[in-house]
């Protein structure tokens, strides 16, 4: 049995096979994702997994140098937002709108995680980085 955190095993490859500056896409359960784009799907119902949880999970192993919101989810009080960027830790965020962003995900991301999260925009691309100085 593995001894890190994440158990789940194609998230687990997922994250063991990015390089430095690909992207991956934390998603809550209502962004529509392109049919190109590789999909783990671990919404299980409304709220569960959350957001958070899955950040949380993927962030205890994936380096992350940046990350990317549709800026529509600043307008939201919702708490979610405000949990993910304090594990985010000071990283830089930039703000897109929300058109921009889907479309940002079909050019480039390597995969989306959809989560059960049902709050909206609550959305993050995480960009990789390196675990050794540059």
């Amino acid at each position: 049995m593995k001894k890190t955190a994440l158990l789940h095993p194609e998230l687990s490859q997922l994250i063991a096979s990015l390089g430095h500056t690909d992207k991956i896409v934390i998603a809550d359960c209502g962004l529509p994702i392109p049919r190109h784009v590789r999909r783990i799907d671990l919404a299980l119902v409304q709220g569960i997994p959350s957001f958070v949880d899955t950040l949380q999970a993927v962030l205890s192993e994936l380096v992350v140098e940046a990350a990317v919101i549709a800026e529509e989810w600043l307008s939201k009080s919702d708490g979610v937002q405000e949990r993910a960027f304090a594990m985010l830790d000071g990283l830089p965020i930039t703000k897109l709108p929300h058109e921009e962003f889907k479309r940002f995900i079909s050019e480039e991301a390597a995969a989306v995680i959809r989560t059960g999260e049902n709050t909206p925009y609550a959305n993050m691309i995480l960009q990789a980085g390196v675990a050794f100085e540059i």
